[in-house]
């Protein structure tokens, strides 16, 4: 058994005090890799997660080839819902389509329970592989978010104003909180068993509940989010919420049993800390920056960098996903730069 020997990002994520500044980037596995190019060449999203040795080489990837501090699990947000009964399509170009839409308290209802080991066993068998025989870093697990879920769900796939949602959460809040009970229940039993199948900390990806204001977010979502994260808070691995567009929901966040909140590139880290918020932070280099020249990379990231240290809990990322445009040699010089600057200060 393979004994995670660089608990650095653990340190950090714990808000302990480091030798270096440890880093991971948001959709660090795959896309912009012509290794993984060249596998989808010949398999699906679908095929390459349901075959463990696959997905375990697409994970441990970014590790071996740009150096970071953890692996984050291979996989989409959409992989538990098939068992609880929301039939699901990934679509080229598209994203998660669902032909039939989530719309009434009978649909609701009608929702079924997960049970990971038989419902998801080759995402368990993945994470055993990694943590068990491969990865000498962290693997994060992760989940989508209640209302990230939902918006799929009710939409039927992805949307720019959240229109059916937001309407089905303010006309019908009865069904809202039947919902978010049901996918609570799923992200917690789905979590939980990445946890004991070996993940070392956990990310909650609520990607799009940004487009709720402050007053929506605590009388809607911040009651589940609690009971989530105070569910998984018994197994004492660091839980990560992140979400995109979010900065007036920080301390929101920070109220929650988390350990750490991304942030996106919206807001610095030093503007959260004057907002108040105190738990370790993760982030937040904007991903369309590593399209520029890499004195301007250079220059930003040791601005990040420089706010980041100034307070133990500190972990660098980017504010959302590596694009696919993003060069892997260009993730590597970034990996070198964060760990030998913050090395030196």
């Amino acid at each position: 058994m393979v004994k995670v020997k660089n608990t650095t990002i653990l340190d950090a994520y714990r808000g302990n005090k480091t030798d270096y500044t440890p880093a991971w980037f948001m959709r660090q596995a795959g896309r912009s890799q012509p290794e993984y190019r060249a596998l989808k060449e010949k398999y699906s999203l679908f095929e390459i997660t349901h075959q463990p040795e696959l997905c375990a080489y697409v994970t441990r990837l970014p590790v071996e080839n740009y150096g970071v501090d953890a692996a984050i699990l291979y996989k989409d947000i959409m992989t538990p819902l098939p068992a609880i009964g929301v039939d699901v399509e990934i679509k080229s170009g598209i994203g998660p389509v669902i032909e039939q839409p989530i719309r009434t308290m009978q649909d609701v209802e009608k929702l079924g329970e997960i049970n990971p080991a038989s419902d998801v066993p080759y995402v368990l068998d993945t994470i055993r592989l990694l943590t068990e025989e491969q990865l000498e870093v962290p693997l994060i697990g992760f989940s989508g978010a209640p209302f990230t879920l939902a918006s799929y769900m009710i939409e039927g796939g992805p949307s720019k104003n959240y229109t059916k949602t937001k309407a089905l959460m303010y006309r019908e809040p009865e069904t809202w909180f039947a919902l978010m009970d049901k996918l609570a229940s799923m992200i917690i039993h789905y979590v939980e068993a990445q946890i004991k199948a070996g993940a070392s900390a956990i990310q909650i990806f609520d990607s799009w509940v940004g487009a709720l204001n402050v007053e929506d977010y605590r009388y809607f979502i911040k009651p589940v989010m609690t009971d989530i994260f105070s569910a998984l808070k018994k197994y004492n691995v660091p839980l990560i919420t992140f979400g995109v567009g979010a900065s007036h929901l920080l301390l929101e966040w920070n109220d929650l049993p988390v350990d750490v909140i991304g942030l996106d590139w919206r807001t610095s880290v030093e503007e959260a800390r004057n907002l108040g918020v105190t738990k370790t932070l993760q982030g937040n280099l904007d991903p369309a920056i590593l399209l520029s020249d890499w004195e301007t990379i250079e220059k930003r990231t040791k601005a990040i960098l420089d706010q980041g240290m100034n307070t133990e809990g500190y972990v660098f990322n980017l504010g959302h996903g590596v694009t696919p445009d993003i060069k892997p040699e260009t993730l590597k010089r970034l990996t070198n730069l964060i760990h030998n600057y913050s090395q030196q200060k």
